[in-house]
């Protein structure tokens, strides 16, 4: 990567994070004609397609390289101007960070508020399913992520956070009209579900357990609920039945509003925290945070699941 223009990597990188090259031309102060002759001189310079110019913008493979490359610079550059006290010419550092819908729902946003009291930082958030955030490691989107894998992507080092647990949850009225006492193998699966888009694979996941045979097409009548938020309000106002994190059911289950449809039957998504493999001080203080955050609302995973 030697020799590489630094102000045609930092236009890359606007190109990837705000998704057009006008979006990019806005954040970097120049025209779009500008920042489609930085990225093309680029390509050039390397003799390889970095961007695919579709609307968002689409890294190629080497696209990903170049990415991860400038944005672990402008992560060192950061460091090294907090360290020479030129923070207040260098502005806040901004993090890129996947992490899952429920975990941001819970317990993740006071680490970050933590982690922000003592650094100058801001957050880029990207939601994503936890079996899907690791590909924005690889791709040089994000320098950290809350994800379902222990496998570390590759510069990156993994930690242990805990297990989410979840539980089948309706409420009373569903209960009594799609349930009456059946088997839940039987009644569920013509039962209308709430699922959170359709990467989630938990409430399959659920009915696999009760019956192994079950195809996910046998199950027709989905309400997709593309927020944590408003999956639970659809579970508790009767749309369906869904998996809700215990962080999440407490207040309903004690109001009545909702009840266990299988209280011994939890499913456990273990999380990991997954971080490039670089010395900042702002990316060490964020981890630090979330491990805390996690080891007060999550339960342990399992010892030698991680390296």
């Amino acid at each position: 990567m030697v020799g590489l223009p630094l102000d045609q990597v930092r236009t890359l990188l606007a190109a990837v994070d705000e998704g057009t090259f006008e979006a990019a031309a806005e954040t970097l102060h120049i025209t779009p004609s500008a920042v489609s002759q930085r990225v093309k001189a680029l390509e050039q310079r390397i003799g390889r397609v970095l961007l695919l110019r579709t609307k968002p913008v689409r890294l190629t493979a080497s696209g990903e390289v170049v990415v991860r490359f400038g944005r672990q610079l402008a992560r060192l550059e950061q460091d090294a101007g907090d360290a020479l006290g030129l923070g207040d010419e260098l502005g806040p550092a901004t993090l890129p960070i996947a992490v899952n819908a429920d975990s941001l729902a819970t317990w993740f946003v006071p680490a970050l508020a933590e982690a922000a009291g003592g650094h100058r930082i801001l957050f880029d958030l990207h939601r994503d399913d936890e079996d899907h955030t690791a590909a924005l490691l690889r791709q040089g989107r994000v320098m950290a992520a809350v994800t379902s894998s222990p496998e570390a992507v590759q510069g990156c080092s993994v930690r242990a956070l805990g297990r989410m647990r979840y539980r089948a949850r309706a409420t009373p009225r569903y209960a009594a009209r799609w349930i009456a006492g059946r088997p839940l193998r039987e009644a569920l699966p013509a039962a209308p579900v709430v699922v959170f888009d359709r990467k989630d694979e938990l409430q399959d996941r659920f009915l696999r357990d009760l019956d192994p045979g079950l195809a996910r097409s046998a199950v027709r009548a989905r309400h997709y609920m593309p927020s944590s938020e408003a999956f639970l309000d659809a579970v508790a106002a009767g749309l369906g039945w869904g998996m809700i994190p215990d962080l999440q059911a407490a207040s309903h289950l004690a109001a009545g509003t909702l009840v266990e449809l299988a209280a011994d039957r939890p499913v456990d998504v273990p999380l990991y925290w997954q971080q490039w493999k670089l010395d900042s001080p702002d990316l060490a203080a964020v981890a630090e945070a979330v491990s805390r955050a996690a080891a007060g609302h999550l339960s342990p995973v399992a010892p030698g699941t991680a390296r």
